[in-house]
């Protein structure tokens, strides 16, 4: 059958894939400066007879690998951006590989990789089998900090998708119900007078004083902000030295909450405090936005499809050396930690999972009318497509997201074992999209039905381009 063919294919593609997935984790790549990672990503999908569109969206590391004609049009998301100062060698304590470099810390080394495992197995399976159909790759940039798939639906990049599967990899097997935070991002930049700060204060106006004013302001609103809405912000700038008025500072701010109106009513409420700060202090401030997302929608159909087939290609089997591993790695994270983490999850029978070191079960698609403090970028491909982002188990229960722990086992055995899961569970739910159209019709008409109504507007100011020199600032 066409799915059987599929999942041997990735098996016989197993030790390259592992390369590919370690390599991406080597380069550890911050987002829009993934060159390395999306070559070697969007050449595998190109030797393997894909046609590949390099630099979407205004983006150089953003690429779209089409197979096939015709409709269907099943999309697979893949991202490959890391996260700074997370650098980790493979080894179950905290030891940089190279200390205050970037690091897989959610393992978007594996994210990538199964993507485009699973693309390669479904274009051999529909040539073997002579399907219609076209799959594509969308190769995305920068989720971590820009959102670059906010840019590419902006720009259009998902027109024609039907329907689009996406893995990430974390601590459980799991394709939930949960929505997710709707997300500005902005830089508030302050600019006042230097002066002596000790000799002639009255000359100074502090940016520092501004900044500070708009976190306190900033502080009093959280007590009228809905619940699952949350502000947080850095101090990126603050001036040089004491003895000088700093002439210029720099905070840096996300607004989140569960929906997008919600957000820009927050928002605008942050930007009014920000200029207020700077009518107290005799400053001049100025708004630099860099990101918008929306919020989740979920797809009830998907994650049954991709449930079932969790279950069908059945779960890893770890080596004794993978477990000694992982058992190593569960002793540094405490068990309030852990226990944290799966009651946070809401899952059904949390409770179970306290004692256990590795997710053995796939429970059923659980969450709705729930909300995941995160936000994601893959939201706003909700909004254009039925959308269904799942994830396997590559750490051990417990594993906080953006942690060295979660970096060392994206390139251990745990992980390699959840990037060969996964790569089979898209590939057999892909697959099923493509020959199966009740389930795709089902996806479509839930769709709608979620968006009652409503149209999305890119939350991206008119002209706002991609940030390709933030790293720099």
């Amino acid at each position: 059958m066409v799915k059987e063919y599929a999942l041997e294919w990735i098996d016989g593609y197993r030790e390259r894939l592992v390369k590919v997935s370690d390599a991406i984790w080597e380069y550890a790549e911050l987002g829009l400066r993934e060159f390395k990672s999306s070559r070697l990503l969007a050449g595998e999908l190109e030797r393997h007879g894909f046609r590949v569109e390099m630099g979407v969206a205004g983006m150089p590391t953003a690429f779209v690998a089409t197979w096939g004609s015709g409709r269907p049009v099943i999309g697979i998301l893949g991202e490959y951006d890391a996260l700074p100062g997370l650098s980790q060698k493979v080894v179950p304590w905290r030891e940089p590989l190279v200390p205050g470099a970037p690091g897989h810390g959610c393992g978007h080394n594996i994210h990538g990789a199964s993507g485009m495992a699973a693309a390669l197995a479904v274009k051999a399976a529909m040539e073997r089998e002579g399907l219609g159909g076209t799959v594509k790759f969308f190769g995305c940039p920068a989720e971590e900090n820009f959102s670059g798939k906010v840019f590419m639906v902006r720009d259009g990049v998902f027109e024609g998708v039907d329907a689009v599967l996406s893995h990430h990899p974390g601590d459980m097997n799991a394709a939930t119900l949960k929505s997710s935070l709707a997300v500005n991002s902005a830089r508030f930049h302050f600019y006042g007078r230097a002066s002596h700060a000790g000799a002639s204060p009255e000359e100074g106006r502090s940016a520092l004083d501004a900044v500070q004013l708009m976190n306190i302001g900033v502080e009093f609103m959280r007590e009228h902000l809905p619940q699952d809405a949350r502000v947080h912000y850095v101090v990126e700038r603050g001036g040089g030295q004491p003895n000088v008025v700093p002439e210029y500072a720099r905070a840096w701010y996300y607004v989140r909450a569960p929906e997008r109106e919600e957000v820009e009513r927050i928002y605008s409420w942050v930007v009014d405090i920000a200029r207020g700060a700077a009518l107290m202090t005799q400053t001049r401030v100025e708004v630099e936005f860099l990101e918008g997302v929306y919020n989740l929608l979920p797809n009830r159909v998907l994650a049954e499809l991709v449930v079932g087939n969790m279950r069908e290609v059945g779960l890893p089997e770890y080596s004794e050396e993978d477990l000694r591993f992982a058992e190593e790695i569960a002793k540094t994270i405490p068990r309030e930690v852990k226990v944290g983490q799966l009651r946070k999850s809401g899952r059904p029978g949390w409770e179970r999972l306290v004692d256990k070191l590795i997710d053995d079960e796939v429970p059923d698609p659980w969450g709705e009318g729930t909300v995941m403090h995160g936000s994601t970028d893959v939201a706003d491909v909700s909004w254009q497509a039925p959308t269904l982002e799942f994830s396997t188990a590559a750490w051990v229960l417990g594993t906080p997201a953006h942690s060295w722990q979660a970096v060392a086992q994206s390139a251990a055995g745990i992980g390699h074992k959840a990037l060969i899961f996964a790569s089979k569970v898209l590939a057999a739910s892909a697959l099923d999209l493509l020959t199966k159209p009740e389930i795709l019709e089902k996806a479509k008409e839930e769709h709608k039905r979620r968006l009652a109504g409503r149209v999305y507007r890119s939350p991206l100011p008119p002209g706002h381009k991609p940030p390709l020199d933030a790293w720099e600032k």
